[in-house]
């Protein structure tokens, strides 16, 4: 606080030792009053919030599991919202709430990225801000898996990439105080593929094929992370996708680190998979292929552009090239040349009609010259690539690249914009217009208003809501286009929903209704005191009065029977068509054993939620009464005081 009066002083017209030795009382004086203010301002914020989360842990029942909201940002690749998505599926069925409003949280999860410096910087600032609440913390994701004993991880729980399946335990042994680290690797130990899920678009499914890679890049950090490859068989991965089809999944995206290289360690390929997944996706889903490396596609080529073809799969691949120079290909260990690049591309572009390829180039890799650079701009030329992924180096910790000479910062960043100047100068879509195109609608544009379809060569298609529905499929008349996406109009009559997203929500409707039924029934059984007392005296008598007339405490063909726990008879709550002919023994009743169990299900629920409740409702009470203790104790001490001096002053 004295830095700011400084401040202030040296832009007044006075010399600042004048004012210290002419007026140091009020300096003084000024001082006191902002350090005052700035202890208002702090103080409650840090101190007070503290107190109260102390006070909540006081409170018996406060850290039962499954009752606390659970705040979870993810960084990263595809890889990396899957994880996230197992997560959250895994603490929803565990009970927990799952947000993404920071400030209403009880314990933040935060999944990292370590591909380049601003994704781990951007985690970094996250977790300070998390930290500052003073609330409990979990990591997870590759920063924590490859530097687990980084400086800022200190007194953080650690989740490993391959240990997500543990996420309930981690986060209940985080909200007890305790500090967990699951970092450990191994060739059998990888989270199942059935695991509880919510996924972020109900529409898009991720299904990550496997763990790791076989590449051994001198700038990358994820290998540390991620580890060699492990992957799940085909049979697991079918079984997924047959799972998630059911539920009304439209796009199934295949994602890993490398998915060229699956297979390679348990016997099979990627191209045997591919098939195998073609064959269970019904007409209206559609797959698409995650990333790949050009050694292991350039094995399987020819069986890549089948299946590429498929009607059901997007013709669509990404497949970084990384830089058009030989030489810094061998530097960066990518095990490929320029011209095996350029093989890949056109044996796809012939092969696969308007299919779409997606690569990313890393400008100023230490070893790069100009001359080097050169060849990677005649190489996008060439190509005119409709998805660039631009980087610039960036020197990840204990990778061969990071002891490198680097190229200065000016130059790397006059590569980047020389690049992106180069790509901004085509129009990769505009033969697209005019013509007719089928849509897959899964997604709404960053606007939140026009719904997002992608075409079969997976092309982003910009659509009007009132023209289509999300979850559906059209024939399309592409009217315009931009840089990264084009607009169209929606053929009339053609909008399909896919067979298997109607029978999941029909199911879905099955179930809500039941739920309904159910929870009117349960409703319809709770009688009032004065109800229940003559139930209960009606009870006593129960074989001797099998005629009497009870209260109407259910409607007519409800089927519903409650039953009495503490005499082990049931009441007598059922009622026949005529509703003057209420029947006071259940057993002769037509109700089912299923009817009672769901009934007492509901009761249970009920009153799980209640107990619940209440015990949320006792920790902000008992909190409200700790502080009014508080005050009160305060308020008579000082009373106390008072009386204390004025018995001196009067002697």
């Amino acid at each position: 606080m004295k830095m700011s009066s400084k401040t202030d002083f040296d832009n007044s017209s006075f010399d600042i030792e004048d004012i210290i030795s002419n007026n140091e009382n009020e300096f003084e004086k000024k001082a006191k009053q902002e350090r005052q203010l700035a202890e208002q301002q702090i103080f409650p914020k840090n101190f007070v919030r503290k107190k109260i989360e102390q006070q909540k842990k006081e409170i018996v029942g406060y850290d039962i599991p499954g009752i606390q909201t659970v705040f979870m940002k993810t960084f990263g690749c595809s890889h990396n919202t899957s994880d996230s998505e197992y997560m959250a599926g895994q603490l929803a069925s565990y009970g927990y709430s799952v947000t993404e409003n920071f400030e209403n949280a009880d314990i933040y999860i935060i999944n990292s990225c370590t591909v380049k410096n601003p994704s781990q910087d951007a985690f970094f600032n996250l977790l300070d801000n998390a930290r500052a609440t003073g609330k409990p913390v979990v990591v997870a994701g590759c920063v924590p898996q490859g530097q687990p004993s980084h400086p800022k991880l200190e007194k953080v729980s650690i989740i490993g990439v391959q240990q997500i399946n543990r996420v309930v335990e981690v986060v209940e042994e985080t909200l007890k105080g305790n500090t967990v680290r699951f970092v450990a690797r191994s060739k059998n130990l990888k989270p199942a593929l059935d695991l509880p899920k919510i996924r972020r678009n109900p529409f898009i499914e991720i299904i990550p094929i496997n763990l790791g890679c076989l590449n051994n890049c001198t700038y990358c950090k994820t290998k540390h992370a991620r580890g060699q490859l492990l992957s799940y068989p085909i049979k697991e991965i079918a079984n997924r996708v047959n799972n998630v089809i059911k539920e009304g999944v439209l796009e199934i995206r295949i994602t890993s680190e490398d998915t060229g290289a699956y297979g390679r360690d348990i016997g099979t390929n990627l191209p045997e998979l591919l098939r195998a997944l073609a064959q269970l996706i019904p007409d209206g889903v559609m797959l698409r292929v995650g990333m790949t490396n050009p050694p292991y596609i350039l094995e399987h080529l020819d069986e890549i552009c089948e299946i590429l073809n498929h009607e059901r799969v997007y013709s669509f691949l990404h497949v970084p090239i990384q830089s058009g120079s030989d030489q810094v290909l061998r530097d960066m260990a990518r095990e490929y040349t320029s011209a095996d690049f350029c093989r890949v591309v056109e044996t796809l572009q012939a092969k696969v009609p308007g299919v779409t390829i997606a690569t990313d180039i890393i400008c100023g890799f230490p070893t790069e010259t100009a001359n080097d650079f050169e060849q990677t701009l005649n190489l996008v030329k060439k190509y005119q690539f409709p998805i660039l992924n631009i980087s610039q180096f960036y020197p990840r910790p204990g990778t061969p690249a990071a002891r490198m000479k680097r190229v200065p910062t000016s130059e790397v960043k006059q590569r980047s914009r020389e690049l992106t100047k180069l790509f901004d100068s085509y129009q990769p879509f505009n033969h697209l217009v005019g013509t007719r195109q089928r849509v897959w609608i899964t997604e709404y544009a960053t606007d939140g208003v026009k719904l997002v379809g992608h075409t079969k060569s997976f092309i982003q298609v910009l659509i009007d809501p009132n023209e289509a529905e999300i979850g559906t499929n059209a024939i399309v008349d592409i009217i315009s286009a931009t840089k990264f996406s084009v607009f169209a109009k929606v053929v009339p009559g053609t909008c399909v929903k896919a067979k298997n997203l109607m029978e999941a929500q029909k199911i879905d409707t099955t179930i809500n209704l039941r739920k309904e039924n159910l929870r009117s029934q349960t409703e319809a059984c709770e009688c009032s005191e004065e109800e229940q007392e003559e139930i209960d005296n009606d009870d006593s008598n129960h074989n001797h009065n099998h005629n009497q007339t009870n209260s109407d405490c259910c409607s007519n063909n409800s089927d519903c029977c409650s039953n009495n726990s503490s005499s082990t008879k049931n009441t007598d709550c059922c009622s026949n068509n005529s509703s003057s002919a209420k029947n006071t023994d259940c057993s002769s009743c037509d109700c089912e054993i299923q009817s009672k169990e769901n009934s007492i299900s509901q009761r249970e629920i009920k009153t799980q939620i209640t107990t619940q409740q209440s015990s949320i409702t006792n920790i902000n009470n008992k909190s409200m009464e700790k502080n009014s203790n508080h005050q009160f104790i305060y308020f008579t001490l000082i009373a106390l005081i008072i009386i204390i001096l004025a018995y001196f002053l009067m002697i």
